[in-house]
């Protein structure tokens, strides 16, 4: 049940365009080209459909999207990005990981580029010169703060301060995570235990065992494109093995996850359909500053709870922004 709506999106100057650019009328046919890592049905981008049909886009009609199912098999980013604009797309998406983009940039220097960059930062890796004017064709919102996960730990703390000693899961892509979390745990007096995956498609099952057997008593998942597609097999996991979890989104806990916390992915997706509608009237990516989020959101899945056989504090309960029956 929805408790509250209280992520907003700030960016730079130009964060809150002007309504007389939304009164144009779209143009005859925008083709969008995404690389199908999600599904479309999922949460977030039923947010971004929702979103550009509240613009006046009407697939089939002046809306075409292009989607190539992919998976997480990140070394074909390149040449999925290649075989969309091969398709004639007006405007490519390039969300999720570092790598995504990095595929996109590969396959094209010219063409529009919508990023949603989870957990890098574009202008620190060179792929954009600045935030408020990124030269180059690419723009979008992005998202990057280890600051994240020393909240995740911290909450984890707060929430269930018999249980002393942390888990975590992470990957070659998360390094700069595991760090934050090493600091929040050491800070907070809680024991961390971290297991690095490798080679994927990873061993989930003979890493939460591990843990446990270590005696974990609480799991943090760091998000990972690799982790994604086995969210209701991480999810069951640790159940299994009694652990309490958080993670960075919603559909991780959908699948059974305990708690996420993190920024609310539809906001986001609705703000890149924004994105796409001002480049399709004649916006160029270095006109439109990219944004970040600054507030977050907290779910909670109370049937997991109960399954632990976890009281869950008041405190935690009314911080939650959703809570799944």
């Amino acid at each position: 049940m929805r408790r509250r709506d209280f992520i907003s999106i700030l960016g730079g100057a130009a964060a809150v365009w002007p309504l007389a650019l939304y009164a144009q009328a779209p143009p005859k046919m925008l083709r969008i080209g995404v690389p199908g890592i999600s599904p479309r049905s999922i949460y977030f981008w039923a947010a971004f459909d929702q979103r550009l049909r509240e613009l006046g886009y009407v697939e089939g009609q002046n809306l075409a999207v292009d989607r190539l199912e992919l998976g997480d098999q990140a070394d074909r980013f390149e040449g999925v990005f290649k075989e969309l604009i091969r398709r004639k797309a007006d405007v490519i998406m390039a969300d999720g990981e570092e790598a995504t983009l990095k595929g996109a940039l590969a396959a094209t220097s010219t063409l529009p580029i919508v990023m949603i960059a989870i957990n890098y930062d574009p202008v620190v890796l060179g792929y954009v010169s600045s935030i408020r004017r990124p030269t180059g064709n690419v723009t979008g919102l992005y998202f990057r703060r280890p600051e994240l996960v020393e909240k995740q730990v911290e909450i984890l703390a707060e929430s269930f301060p018999q249980r002393t000693r942390l888990g975590v899961l992470w990957d070659i892509h998360t390094a700069d995570m595991l760090s934050a979390a090493e600091r929040a745990a050491a800070s907070l007096h809680v024991e961390l235990r971290s297991l690095k995956l490798e080679n994927p498609p990873y061993d989930f099952v003979t890493a939460i065992r591990t843990l446990a057997q270590d005696e974990a008593q609480m799991l943090l998942v760091l998000s990972s494109v690799y982790f994604n597609r086995d969210r209701p097999h991480i999810a069951a996991l640790a159940l299994q093995h009694g652990l309490p979890t958080m993670f960075f989104s919603k559909p991780y806990v959908e699948a059974g996850g305990l708690l996420s916390y993190g920024p609310s992915l539809a906001v986001m997706f609705r703000r890149a359909a924004e994105y796409v509608d001002r480049i399709a009237k004649g916006a160029k990516p270095s006109d439109l500053p990219i944004e970040q989020p600054t507030k977050f959101e907290m779910v909670v899945n109370l049937k997991t709870a109960r399954a632990l056989g976890l009281t869950l504090p008041p405190s935690l309960l009314v911080r939650a922004d959703e809570l799944i029956e």
